[in-house]
């Protein structure tokens, strides 16, 4: 397992942060669900899904639901960055409480490839395990300074 430690600028849009969008865009391989796109389009070949109607998506699904119902080309990679905490949600998607993190965890690997990956975002290293099929490849360290909490990435393979 690698780590990264990168000091950059907090945003409420994580991939808005330079140093952080670069990092993600090197990570991704090949056709990337962001699950929780954002504003930020990435560099990258990307399904963008966002309840956020004021978001650039190309779906407008809870993310739950679009695990269950996607019936597409498998994804050789998943990006997870969603709300970190439950105030986060309510002030992110207007009062929209984000899926339960478990039960999406559990449906993601019916969508991705054998030797996909898995890059979850938050405040801990939260990540699928391997209970579900996943390794961990590598942690990154985005140090935003002074007294604000710094975000994490997991970065994990499907064995």
């Amino acid at each position: 397992m690698t780590f990264d430690y990168i000091k950059c600028p907090l945003n409420r849009y994580t991939f808005s942060v330079k140093p952080i969008r670069l990092w993600v865009e090197s990570e991704c391989e090949g056709k990337t669900l962001n699950l929780f796109a954002g504003k930020t389009c990435l560099k990258i070949d990307e399904v963008r899904n966002d309840l956020d109607p004021e978001t650039p998506a190309d779906f407008r699904l809870d993310a739950l639901e679009f695990a269950r119902t996607w019936t597409g080309e498998k994804f050789d990679t998943v990006l997870l960055d969603p709300p970190y905490a439950y105030r986060k949600s309510m002030e992110m998607y207007g009062g929209r409480v984000c899926s339960p993190f478990r039960q999406l965890k559990d449906e993601l690997p019916r969508i991705m490839k054998a030797n996909a990956k898995i890059i979850t975002f938050g405040y801990h290293s939260n990540v699928m395990g391997k209970a579900r099929g996943f390794d961990v490849e590598k942690i990154a360290l985005f140090s935003h300074g002074g007294a604000i909490h710094d975000t994490i990435a997991s970065v994990e393979r499907r064995i």
